[in-house]
């Protein structure tokens, strides 16, 4: 498991694209028969993927007996029909579907390509699958905007419980790029963005850093994008995708935004 620490807004401003790159996108998630993790110092999130089968380790970072023994898990189907199994109970996923793992679940394995996202819990919520019907769909946007999407809130307040972790689907329309626009930041949680969908030979450029003194990375298919709470967090495709949006840290409030005009961005 590769462990990356937290930074702070000014080391940003002169960070070349390779430094940004290295401590910010997640590039490798994905190898036959592998779980990859990366642990983030940012609200000591977990970030992974899987391309199964495969158990899930307990790498020796986490000063733990096994995984969840102090954290909570979302799995994301991000490719065809799979599976995930927990404690011996088999749980079929179609592609987009999620399942929430609670805390205290000791064995679990993934037949299929898994996107994962881990933040630490206090208590276990029981195991819980979600598919885009169960979940609460929002539209936004226009297609004169070039950012329609549908956002499906599956591990929320009024969604699936969980301790601190938040997450969801936003697939974007043909012809929208936009993400999420206006963008936000939110000072109490951080977020990763997993884009998936993308053609091979396209990218998505993502939007990080201050409103005020933005940066951006060029991101492909099957990565992800740290962004802590003082980053904004936006991007644009050259092709129509969809992304996994995760949050953990110190509340649950999908709202809890501190919104940013585009007229403010720098």
């Amino acid at each position: 498991m590769e462990v990356r620490h937290a930074t702070a807004p000014d080391q940003v401003a002169t960070m070349t694209t390779e430094q940004l790159r290295r401590r910010f996108l997640v590039e490798e998630l994905f190898v036959p028969g592998e779980v990859r993790l990366v642990y983030s110092h940012e609200d000591r999130m977990v970030v992974g993927g899987v391309a199964g089968p495969a158990d899930l380790p307990c790498p020796s970072e986490l000063r733990a007996e096994y995984f969840l023994e102090r954290r909570e898990l979302a799995a994301v189907n991000v490719g065809g029909d799979g599976a995930v199994t927990v404690d011996g109970t088999r749980h079929e996923l179609a592609a987009r579907e999620c399942l929430y793992i609670g805390r205290g679940a000791r064995e679990v394995s993934f037949d299929g390509r898994f996107y994962l996202v881990s933040t630490p819990a206090h208590t276990g919520y029981p195991t819980v699958k979600a598919t885009l019907e169960d979940a609460e769909p929002v539209r936004l946007g226009s297609a004169e905007r070039s950012n329609e999407r549908t956002i499906y809130k599956y591990i929320h307040v009024k969604g699936i419980q969980s301790c601190q972790l938040v997450l969801g689907v936003t697939v974007l329309e043909p012809g929208s790029m936009w993400n999420t626009m206006p963008c936000h930041t939110h000072e109490r949680r951080t977020e990763v963005y997993f884009y998936f969908g993308l053609p091979e030979e396209d990218r998505v450029v993502h939007l990080m850093g201050r409103p005020d003194e933005t940066r951006n990375l060029v991101v492909a298919g099957e990565q992800a994008v740290i962004s802590p709470c003082w980053s904004v967090h936006t991007g644009f495709g050259t092709a129509s995708y969809a992304f996994v949006w995760a949050m953990g840290g110190e509340n649950q409030a999908y709202e809890d935004v501190e919104p940013v005009a585009i007229g403010q961005l720098r």
